[in-house]
């Protein structure tokens, strides 16, 4: 016969659920459900009516998103309505992203709240932590982004050498340990967040980027100053980016927010953790700009070489027997709009150069001293993992190889055709 009592089974029934309520505090909500076959959904909020560059930026996220969404399994739809959050519209969204504003109705508010309480995703950008009174709106200010005031900026909008603090965050894990970020105005806060015990930093300002700015009164000299973060009681990014460099009296755009391959792959990465798709397979990843490369040609499977392992301007880029030296090793530092600079490791300031800013088919390519120019700028394509083309920014035409494998023979640029002379495997070297 039993001795386990009516009483008995109530306390421990009791304890049963005290463990379980403790455990789901101390995560995350989980994601709202979405499967292989019904891609995760994106809805992105925006105003578009205050500050030109951060209208430019909204124009340019709703160009770039969409193309993320086709290659990366989700879908995205942009809106100037905000009562979607009150009226239950963001309940068919895994995730949400404020893109130049924040709710300003209570009822907005409440239905934030509540979207979020129940394990939504949110992603939010630049603006939409501003505030100078976060009593307004406490759990926003307070408690889910933990930020509270708004406190000082940078001016003019600049990159920043970011430090990932964190690389075991599905959002930062494929991140190098530093990375240039693209151009930006940058928010400091009245709270300190490495006080709060639920914000986890994921990446602040590196040392190596003071001074910050180009007003020399508007500048940050020291200090430190996070720039990616999370809440670990949510399902939330907070991003302190999205101000794109403008000619405010044309109205022109003088920089991109998507012009970091890094910065664009925490954006992925981050989307896919919101969604509740990171269980899949890591992407190859971007091509990191602190890394050094092999260039091997899939059609001859020689190495990009600088002849000699010279490194003086003039010095011929040419194909030869891959060896391993640092003649043959290669690092792409970012420009803008994904664009990069090749550099030898032997002297890194040397880079891959097309003589003469020539446009021709068959023009030479060579080092040279970085200059800024448009014959020293690459566009790398991946076309499957980890074998890329590269095509020159002045002319759209791609770096090309013999056909045949013999040594010395000098690289030039070609009008792109798509054989294996214009593809190359990069492999990280040590």
């Amino acid at each position: 016969m039993s001795t386990f009592t009516s009483g008995t089974a109530r306390a421990a029934l009791r304890v049963c659920l005290l463990l379980a309520t403790l455990l789901t505090l101390a995560a995350p909500p989980a994601a709202r459900a979405s499967t292989a076959a019904t891609p995760f959904k994106v809805l992105a909020l925006y105003s578009g009516t205050w500050d030109a560059a951060h209208i430019d930026f909204d124009k340019e996220a709703n160009d770039w998103f969409p193309r993320q969404a086709a290659a990366n399994g989700f879908t995205y739809t942009a809106s100037t309505d905000w009562n979607l959050l009150s009226n239950g519209g963001v309940n068919a969204y895994q995730v949400v992203v404020f893109l130049d504003d924040l709710p300003q109705t209570a009822a907005q508010r409440a239905g934030f709240e509540q979207y979020m309480r129940g394990g939504g995703g949110w992603l939010g950008f630049h603006v939409s932590a501003f505030t100078t009174d976060a009593a307004s709106w406490p759990w926003y200010h307070n408690q889910f982004l933990g930020s509270g005031n708004f406190r000082s900026n940078t001016w003019g909008p600049t990159s920043a050498v970011l430090k990932v603090e964190d690389r075991t965050h599905p959002a930062t894990r494929n991140l190098p340990a530093t990375f240039t970020s693209a151009v930006s105005e940058w928010y400091s806060w009245s709270n300190d967040l490495r006080q709060n015990p639920d914000i986890k930093i994921l990446a602040s300002v590196d040392p190596s980027s003071f001074p910050l700015g180009t007003d020399p009164n508007q500048s940050w000299y020291s200090g430190y100053y996070p720039i990616l973060w999370t809440n670990t009681k949510y399902r939330m990014l907070y991003a302190n980016f999205g101000h794109n460099a403008m000619n405010y009296d044309t109205n022109t755009r003088l920089s991109s927010t998507f012009a970091s391959e890094t910065q664009n792959r925490f954006l992925l990465d981050g989307l896919k953790w919101l969604g509740g798709s990171d269980g899949t397979t890591p992407p190859t990843g971007p091509i990191s700009e602190t890394a050094w490369y092999s260039l091997t040609n899939d059609g001859n499977g020689t190495c990009v070489d600088a002849r000699s392992a010279a490194t003086a301007n003039g010095t011929a880029i040419q194909q030869y027997a891959c060896n391993g030296t640092q003649a043959q090793q290669f690092r792409f530092r970012p420009t803008d709009s994904g664009y990069r600079q090749v550099g030898v490791r032997a002297n890194p300031a040397q880079v891959i150069d097309v003589t003469g800013v020539s446009t021709a088919d068959n023009a030479p390519l060579q080092l040279w001293s970085y200059g800024g120019g448009q014959n020293q700028q690459w566009l790398p394509v991946e076309e499957s993992p980890g074998h890329y083309r590269l095509t020159a920014r002045h002319s759209g035409k791609c770096l090309t190889a013999a056909a045949g494998a013999a040594n010395s023979v000098q690289l030039t640029q070609r009008t792109c055709d798509g054989t294996s002379a214009q593809r190359f495997t990069l492999t990280a070297q040590p």
